[in-house]
């Protein structure tokens, strides 16, 4: 359950970082992390989360060499709906006081073309590990009117949530359950390079 919850995948953490990479740390107030997932069968309700932070490797431009990984605090999740909120951050979905924290850590690269590649990597929520593929933007990089360097990522994917133990329904009997199981994953992610 997350909306814009993962771009800065769209960086790359392989086991060696190329020469020449640089650090690049996520610019939070410019990024976003959220979700989608279906809601009594006809409709998506989505959400997002406030509290991530991370780090890149890579040179500015050639992310097949580079490296990548993120933590997001769950207790941020924000759905505009305190009750749902609460829920969420309960046993039955996240269940914070457990597990405050999701992680990403990149593994591969496999380049695409025009900025876009597919981002391999290890994905914890609920202390259940899972391999995961994110389909990546690069945006490019520029320098910005402060002197520092920035650059760009779109990334998303999909997870089952069932797979990370987040297993909570309520069958409708209409037929169908109230949420889905299937989590569409949307990160935009600002990077600035470490000085």
């Amino acid at each position: 359950m997350f909306k814009y919850l993962f771009s800065f995948l769209a960086l790359v953490l392989m086991l060696s970082v190329s020469a020449g990479a640089a650090e690049w740390n996520i610019d939070a107030p410019h990024s976003s992390v959220g979700f989608s997932v279906r809601h009594l069968v006809v409709s998506k309700t989505t959400g997002h989360f406030t509290a991530f932070s991370g780090t890149v490797n890579f040179d500015g431009q050639n992310v097949a060499g580079g490296s990548a990984e993120w933590t997001i605090q769950v207790a941020s999740i924000d759905t505009d709906d305190k009750k749902r909120d609460d829920h969420l951050r309960g046993a039955d979905f996240f269940d914070v006081e457990k597990f405050p924290a999701m992680t990403f850590k990149s593994k591969k690269v496999i380049p695409g073309e025009d900025g876009k590649f597919q981002l391999l990597g290890d994905l914890t929520i609920k202390g259940i590990t899972k391999e995961v593929t994110f389909d990546v933007e690069f945006n490019g990089a520029i320098k910005d009117p402060w002197g520092g360097t920035r650059a760009g990522f779109s990334a998303g994917t999909l997870i089952n949530r069932q797979d990370f133990g987040i297993s909570w329904n309520k069958a409708l009997d209409t037929g169908g359950v109230m949420v889905g199981n299937t989590v569409n994953i949307m990160m935009e992610v600002e990077l600035v390079k470490a000085s």
